[in-house]
This record gives C-alpha cells, structure tokens and sequence, in this order.
C-alpha cells in the first residue's frame, strides 16, 4: 500500500471498506481521520459491516442517529500509532470512544469478538488494522 495516503485514502483505495466510508461521512468524521494523527484504526470490512442486519445499518447512518454512529466508529479508533509488534503486548486499548478494546494475541490477534485479518496498514497518519466484525461499544449495541 502506498503510504502518501492518510488513513482515510488508504481506505478506500483498498476498495474494501466503502460501508466504512459511507457510515464515517455520515458521521462527519472524515475530516477527523484525514487530521494529523497518528491514529490506530480497526477497520471493519464490507463484509464485516454486511453481518449487521440491513435495517440496523441502514437506521444508523440517518441524520437522527449520527450520535450513535459515531460512537461506534470511534470504537473502533485508538489514538497514537500502535502497530502489531507492540499489539501482541496489549491486554486492553483506550479508544477515543472512551471504552476500552480487550486484545488477545494468544491466537493471531482479536480485538473484542473481531479477528484482524490484515495487520500494520501504514498511512501518512497512522496504522489500519483491518477486522472482520464491527466492534460495538456496550452503549450503543443497540441500535
């Protein structure tokens, strides 16, 4: 992957992640995640974000709901620059959200329920960790 792309760019050039793009320009984070970092992100992929029934996502990327929205995307967010190595030496993350992410690398490495499939996405700004679910905070697991 080319690393003059930010995070966001890094993204969407992979063609992976355009729920992801929608759901953070629905959220009016985009700008956040093209700012200077560094940050960490867990990305959840098209089909991660296609687990979650149609009804419940398409409700979460109205107008009405872009709280909630947020606080799951930014779940999904640590600040800093955290890559791999140092993942495997975590129990818990702090994310911007303000909940913490359990980690376990007993067995390749999961972050809450999801796996990460590709790890140490390098962007401009910071990391791309990419999982295969979407990480839900425990205040807006319902939607």
């Amino acid at each position: 992957m080319d690393k003059e792309f930010d995070i966001v760019d890094t993204a969407l050039s992979s063609g992976r992640f355009s729920t992801l793009a929608a759901a953070l320009g629905a959220a009016g984070l985009i700008e956040t995640l093209k700012g200077k970092g560094p940050f960490t992100v867990f990305a959840p992929t098209d089909e991660a974000f296609a687990k979650i029934p149609p009804e419940t996502l398409s409700a979460l990327l109205r107008p009405e709901n872009r709280k909630k929205l947020t606080a799951i995307l930014t779940y999904h967010v640590v600040a800093g620059k955290v890559l791999a190595k140092d993942v495997v030496n975590l129990k818990t993350a702090r994310t911007v959200q303000g909940q913490e992410l359990t980690i376990d690398a007993s067995d390749g490495v999961r972050i809450n329920d999801a796996t990460v499939i590709t790890a140490d996405v390098e962007a401009t700004n910071g990391v791309i960790h990419v999982i295969d679910s979407v990480l839900l905070p425990s205040t807006a697991a319902a939607a």
